[in-house]
């Protein structure tokens, strides 16, 4: 299944944008940071042509995955969608909860 959020989010990524790496299926946590290397573009495997992609590079990976658990007990990311939308990871992460999640996974923003 695709998401129509989750795409809207793609397209608006911009070449060498930071983009956290989250594991949104059975271990809910951010493992990294990944750099966009390709803007939004037609995902081939999608037959209605809606759909897009992003290409990334890897940039590092978190010293501390920063658990969804984690995410939604700390008061300061309670504003962040993935706490309301758990399964929704594809979207937009203001600087300061940035440098908070940063911090969490131990390492610099």
């Amino acid at each position: 299944m695709r998401n129509y959020q989750a795409d809207n989010n793609m397209k608006a990524m911009k070449k060498g944008d930071k983009v956290f790496f989250y594991h949104s299926v059975a271990e809910r946590r951010i493992v990294g940071i990944v750099e966009v290397v390709r803007e939004h573009y037609p995902d081939p495997s999608d037959e209605s042509g809606r759909f897009g992609m992003v290409d990334f590079k890897t940039v590092k990976a978190l010293k501390t995955p920063v658990t969804l658990e984690l995410i939604k007990t700390d008061e300061r990311l309670q504003h962040l969608a993935l706490v309301r939308q758990s399964r929704l990871s594809v979207m937009p992460i203001d600087d300061v909860s940035w440098r908070i999640l940063c911090a969490l996974g131990g390492t610099s923003a």
